[in-house]
């Protein structure tokens, strides 16, 4: 995986020579100053790859050895091991029991958790996106039917806050997987970028770039895997139906099938009742004739049968399911401020795909903090937007425990965010959360979160710098059984829920008119061609144009000015000589007035303070607050070094609590100002509560404000102190000292 100024992308390739799949041979040809092959008395092996500036160490056999494979991949000063575990008995389920886990350690960044037991708890986002990118990357890639429990764990050793971990977590578990016995057809990299709004060129050549390098990386897990001299076992069986059963099931339901994917008038639910009326028919059938076969193959079968009948229809008469040709979107319709009293909202419709997304604005304080690595390493990073996505059951009429965001919900969200985020703006001064529901799904919710999104964004009168538009492409291929290459192909614009499912790919793309924001690919093939990767592009370009031109036309630019109900910001100047009484004794006026009106008041600098108010009225009422408690007309007519009396309102063990006018804050008279003898309680002076005293004006004191009071100075010195001055100056000025002046002095 390469890095390069704009983004950073990797794409899943098979390596040259190894499989249908594959790039032009062009710039795969290795140096041996590319690739270096170390070895090490204790039996570990590594190699180096040279990426133009940088150096990507792999290396096996010293670390974790119980596991069926291991590696750590280091770059700069961050290193990830990563290990792969299968069990070699088939798993119950009926599926491929796959699970990746990507762990951070504080350790690794010389840190200790902050948590009450200082201890890694949990998954962060970050660890559960990772997870997700490694799973993507790696599990089209086990042979078909391999039902056994697969285990891929990826500990950070140490992390330079340079070189991306997750970067060397996808490498490391492709060697991992390489050099085990496991059964795997790597190794790979994943292709999902991030940009900031860059041209389509330019981010073509980053995806060339990136691809560039991995081929690189792929060369040097070959040699690794050479040396290393790896034999993959044989699984005891590979759950996959017999052809046999696959030919009769085709014979029973194929036209039956095909009745239902070419009438254009269902819609998602009555396709797959009418489908699963098919299924339930054929499966019948199945068992009779073939009583003696495992359940799963009878059900595979017909999923088998259902698959290839779908994919035909597209491949050989161009038309899909829904009655749309290859290229064209589903009807979308736009809504805008569907609810007054929120912040903005949006209701994104795409075929039978429903978003409402809604903006909430928040003060700066209530910014999410960075990740808990990133935290150890360049302190706390404020983040003030977020896209939160929520997917209920409902949505694709199920019913389902409503829990917690599940890992699917959070890379949906994550996808979304990316795709939004590079046209907020830095200088906000809100933090901004979206929250996208999906009501209804078929297809591609994530990238109808990223169209609502940005229409609640412009809704709520956020200046963003353009509009953003996401959609998914999908892929349908046909294959050559003898030499598995790619015959034919037929890229599909904006997929339903059963062309992500029957098909080969989905390719999510957003961004705005002039470039791209966000890119996700989920390939279910091995790996693809760049030249499918490059068309995929411009076909979701061009359907993005064309989506963007329709959300136009419901709002083109965001609101001029944000809503009537919407938070206000204000600043308000504090002189350091009313910064006491603003905060008042134990910040007591702060608190009261947050918790009287709502708002939340932030120190900028010694003398400005920020006030969030939820609502115009809220900031009135905060307004009026701070005028009355900083009210104080007095105070300007004190004159300094003069003579005041002031009334004692409580007495303190360090002094005494004092007024000069009645609606002043009460200021402390320390003891040390007082009295010119030294006392330990205010008592000593026989002083009481509402006791008049007379005090020295001196101003306020030029650091925190404090307004500064003498009752000292007022006192004549005592008569030892002047017999003592007496004296000194006597000796300054060369008289003797008589006993008679002594004693009259006394």
């Amino acid at each position: 995986m390469a890095a390069c100024r704009h983004c950073c992308s990797c794409l899943r390739l098979r390596p040259p020579g190894d499989g249908p799949l594959r790039l032009p041979r062009r710039g795969w040809a290795l140096t041996q100053l590319q690739v270096r092959a170390l070895w090490s008395n204790t039996g570990s092996r590594a190699v180096a790859v040279d990426l133009d500036n940088r150096k990507l160490e792999i290396s096996s056999g010293k670390l974790a050895r119980f596991a069926d494979g291991c590696a750590v991949v280091q770059s700069g000063d961050t290193a990830v091991m990563v290990t792969a575990v299968s069990k070699t008995k088939p798993s119950p389920s009926q599926f491929m029991p796959l699970v990746v886990d990507y762990r951070q350690k504080a350790a690794a960044a010389g840190r200790i958790p902050t948590n009450y037991l200082r201890r890694e708890i949990g998954s962060s986002d970050k660890e559960i996106l990772t997870s997700r990118i490694i799973d993507r990357s790696i599990r089209p890639l086990f042979p078909a039917g391999y039902f056994y429990d697969t285990q891929i764990l990826c500990n950070l050793l140490a992390v330079d806050g340079v070189n991306e971990p997750d970067v060397l977590a996808i490498n490391g578990a492709s060697v991992a997987l390489s050099l085990s016995d496991i059964p795997w057809n790597g190794p790979i990299v994943m292709l999902e970028a991030s940009a900031e709004n860059i041209l389509q060129q330019d981010f073509c050549h980053a995806i060339k770039v990136g691809v560039k390098y991995t081929q690189q990386i792929i060369q040097g897990i070959q040699q690794l895997v050479k040396e290393v001299g790896v034999t993959k076992r044989i699984p005891q069986k590979l759950f996959t139906p017999s052809p046999e059963i696959v030919k009769h099931a085709h014979k029973l339901a194929m036209e039956k099938l095909y009745a239902v994917f070419t009438d254009h008038e269902h819609d998602k639910i009555s396709r797959d009742e009418a489908i699963n009326k098919i299924r339930l028919e054929t499966e019948e059938q199945l068992k009779e004739k073939f009583a003696e076969v495992d359940p799963y193959e009878i059900i595979e079968s017909f999923n088998v049968v259902a698959k290839e009948v779908f994919r035909s229809i597209i491949l050989n008469e161009y038309k899909r399911c829904d009655g749309r040709d290859l290229t064209s979107l589903r009807n979308i319709n736009c809504e805008i401020d569907m609810f007054k009293t929120l912040h903005g909202s949006a209701l994104f419709q795409r075929g039978q795909t429903q978003v409402l997304c809604t903006v909430t604005f928040d003060s700066l304080e209530s910014s999410l903090k960075s990740d808990r690595i990133i935290t150890a390493i360049n302190g706390i990073k404020d983040k003030n937007f977020m896209l939160h996505y929520e997917f209920p059951p409902y949505a694709t009429n199920e019913i389902g425990k409503v829990t917690g965001v599940n890992r699917r919900e959070l890379g949906h969200g994550a996808l979304a965010e990316k795709a939004l985020y590079p046209v907020i703006p830095r200088d906000f001064p809100f933090t901004i959360r979206v929250t996208s529901e999906v009501l209804e799904s078929n297809g591609s919710s994530s990238m109808a979160s990223a169209c609502g999104g940005s229409l609640a964004l412009m809704d709520a009168g956020v200046p963003i710098s353009s509009a953003v538009a996401g959609v998914a492409v999908g892929l349908v291929t046909k294959n050559n059984n003898e030499k598995g290459e790619i015959e034919d192909y037929r890229l599909l614009t904006d997929i339903l829920g059963i062309e992500d499912y029957n098909g080969d790919m989905d390719f999510k793309i957003a961004g705005t008119n002039k470039g791209i924001t966000a890119l996700q690919a989920d390939i279910k093939l091995p790996g693809i061609p760049i030249k499918i990767v490059m068309e995929a592009i411009q076909q979701a370009s061009v359907a993005k144009k064309e989506i963007l031109q329709i959300m136009n036309k419901t709002i083109s630019k965001p609101r001029a000015s944000r809503k009537e109900n919407g938070p206000v910001v204000e600043t308000v100047q504090v002189p350091l000589s009313k910064r006491a009484k603003f905060v008042g004794p134990g910040g007591y006026h702060l608190k009261k007035l947050q918790a009287e009106t709502g708002v939340t008041i932030s120190q900028v600098d010694e003398e400005t303070f920020s006030v969030f108010a939820p609502t115009p009225t809220a900031m009135h009422e905060a307004r009026d607050f701070i005028t009355k408690i900083c009210q104080d007309d007095q105070e300007q007519q004190l004159e300094f070094g003069a003579v005041y009396t002031a009334t004692i309102t409580e007495i303190r063990d360090s002094g005494v609590m004092v007024k000069l006018y009645p609606n002043m804050t009460a200021v402390l008279l320390h003891n040390t100002q007082l009295d010119q003898r030294k006392i330990k309680h205010p008592t000593a002076l026989g002083l009481e509560v509402g006791q008049e005293i007379q005090v020295k004006y001196f101003g306020r004191d030029p650091a925190d404000g404090r307004m500064r009071l003498s009752r000292k100075v007022l006192q004549s010195p005592a008569t030892t102190v002047v017999r003592t001055l007496n004296e000194r100056n006597s000796i300054v000025m060369g008289e003797p000292i008589s006993q008679s002046s002594s004693n009259s002095s006394q």
